[in-house]
This record gives C-alpha cells, structure tokens and sequence, in this order.
C-alpha cells in the first residue's frame, strides 16, 4: 500500500506558526500541563491537516502518511548534538509542533526508560552507538520492526519529524496488513508462539542514571525491562482480521519459535515484507506517521560525518488509550510508561 502524501498549504502554515509560537509562550508549564496545552490547540490546527489526521486514524487508509512542508528553520537549528543528551531540554518549536501533530492522533507518551524519560526524543548518529542496533547506530541496517514491540502498550502511532538529511538517509517501510496473506499462514502466526525481547535503547546503559523524585520508579521500571529480557512471554505476531491484519514483531531481537510450522511461516511472513519493503527518503519539512499496528519500519546504513550537519530527526509516540496503561503510569494525569 503506497504512503499518503499531504501537502500543506502556505496558510496552513502560518496557522501551525501562530499555534506554536501561543504554546510557545505558555512558560513555567509541567509536562504534564504542557501536554494538554498542546492537545487543546490542536483543535485549531488547520482544518484540513485535521481531516487528514482524522482519515488516517478512523478509516486506515495505508500503513503511513507523510505531512509535508512544516516549518524547519535551518537557521535557528544550530548544529546536530552529538548525543541526545546534548539536545536542548527546553521545549523546541519543532517539538511543540511534534507533539500538536502527535494530540491529532491520540495521546503522546513517554517511555522512562527510554531516552530518559523525554516526550520528544532526538534521532541521531551517535559515535559509540555506531555498531548497535539503535536508531543512533549508523554502520548497521536498522531491522525493520514495530515499534516496542516487546511491550504491551507500545504506541498506535509513531512520528518521525525531520529537521535535517544531507546524506539522504532512508527509512524502510513495509504495510504488514496489505499482504495477501493465506488463512493457514495467519492462523499459525495469530498463535502465541513468539517471543520479542525489549530492544537495547530501554537498556540502562542506554540511558541516565536518574536523579529527581523518580529515581525509585524508573529504577523498578529498569527491573521490569529486565524481567521482560529474561522471560518474555509467548504472544502472536499476527492479530485482528485476517483479511488485513495488525502486527506485532522485531525480528532482530526474537528468537525462533519452538514448532518447525511456526518458525516457517515466520519466515515466509519476513521474505514477503523485505519482498514489499520501501524507501523513503525524508526532507526537512516531513513528518511520517506510521501507524504502528499496521507498519514495520527501520533504516539503512550510513555514513556520519559527526560535524553538526548529520541527520536529525525528531520522534513521538502516540496512543489511542493511555487509560490502558494506567497501571504503569504514576497518576492520571501522567503520560510517563514505568515497566
């Protein structure tokens, strides 16, 4: 299934210029009311881009869309940090506008034990990551995946917002639930019979040691991260109609599966996506949504000059019903995962 494309208009622009400069000057804001400033303005986001979203969400049209043509200053970017930690903590436009896209959808969340604990994350090549499977690696293929798939409230929707790609970096992408897939095939895949290890950027030397009033939460989040590495349990890979289905899977960080059918059909189900696999090239300005249920996604190798002008993106997750994860969230009003 092809990526929807959606081409803002100059005066949609100048709306989401004016909305994030309002969030913008919104100062001294939790988090947490910073989130539900965001999800009260986008109300008044273009009503187009709306519909778009809208579309997107309810009807299922395709595994992604791309938003093009956001506002990107280069010029007000500075250099790409060298480490995401270096990345200003400061609410940026880009991330405010990352995260009024992100409330068009849904609920943008946090991971604690994921890029230490921030809602925007920064994409971008890190030296000592290099070899690692990780979305700062860059001599490896990143394997194209779901998104968390090891866990239960993974995000419906995830946004990739660039800010720079001089090298023409592509993401890959594949829509699972457009194959044509055969009922035997799915039947064996929609048993759960898989197992999906937590990927290495929830692992803590991945991340900082924390040092506010979460410190006890996101360590027993760690220990949780840890119980999951240790003794994942069995789930499908494969769910809802079988005619277009949903997808759970990371093929680099599972193992096979106990019965030689499960472990053929797991494999003819990886040959057909590489078969179905795309590359998209993003450019300053676009936003790609995947929707996170129907679309795997990853990246091709690279080459990092680590001179400030490398790759850049920014990334949200979204969930259609944070009440789900209630049991691992400190309050109602906290949109932070721990475990």
């Amino acid at each position: 299934m092809p990526v929807i494309t959606h081409q803002l208009a100059s005066e949609d622009v100048s709306i989401l210029r004016g909305l994030t400069a309002a969030a913008a000057e919104a100062e001294g804001l939790t988090v947490e009311q910073r989130l539900r400033t965001m999800a009260l303005l986008a109300h008044a986001a273009p009503a187009r881009l709306r519909r778009a979203m809208v579309e997107f969400r309810m009807l299922e049209p395709a595994g992604a869309m791309i938003v093009s043509g956001l506002p990107v200053e280069e010029s007000a970017l500075g250099p790409t940090p060298g480490h995401w930690r270096h990345a200003a903590m400061e609410w940026s436009d880009e991330d405010l506008l990352l995260l009024l896209l992100g409330s068009l959808l849904g609920d943008p969340f946090a991971w604690s034990t994921q890029q230490d604990g921030r809602f925007v994350h920064n994409i971008l090549p890190i030296k000592d990551h290099a070899d690692e499977q990780l979305g700062s690696g860059t001599s490896q293929v990143l394997w194209w995946h779901t998104e968390d798939a090891f866990h239960e409230a993974r995000p419906d929707y995830l946004l990739l917002f660039c800010l720079r790609n001089p090298n023409d970096v592509a993401t890959t992408y594949a829509d699972v639930s457009s194959l044509d897939l055969e009922p035997e095939l799915f039947a064996l895949l929609s048993e759960p019979e898989f197992l999906i290890r937590p990927d290495n950027s929830h692992k803590p030397e991945h991340n900082s040691a924390p040092l506010d009033s979460n410190a006890e939460a996101v360590s027993s989040a760690f220990d949780s991260i840890g119980r999951r590495q240790a003794d994942p349990r069995r789930i499908p890979v494969l769910f809802g109609d079988p005619r277009s289905p949903y997808a759970r899977l990371d093929p680099y960080f599972m193992e096979d599966p106990l019965s030689v059918s499960h472990a053929e059909a797991f494999a003819s189900l990886c040959a057909r996506i590489n078969e179905s696999l795309e590359h998209i090239v993003l450019r300053p300005g676009d936003c790609l949504v995947l929707d996170n249920y129907r679309a795997v996604h990853g990246r091709d190798a690279y080459e990092a000059r680590f001179d400030g002008t490398d790759r850049w993106l920014k990334r949200v997750n979204v969930t259609r019903d944070l009440r789900s994860s209630r049991a691992l969230r400190g309050g109602a009003d906290s949109a932070t995962i721990f475990g």
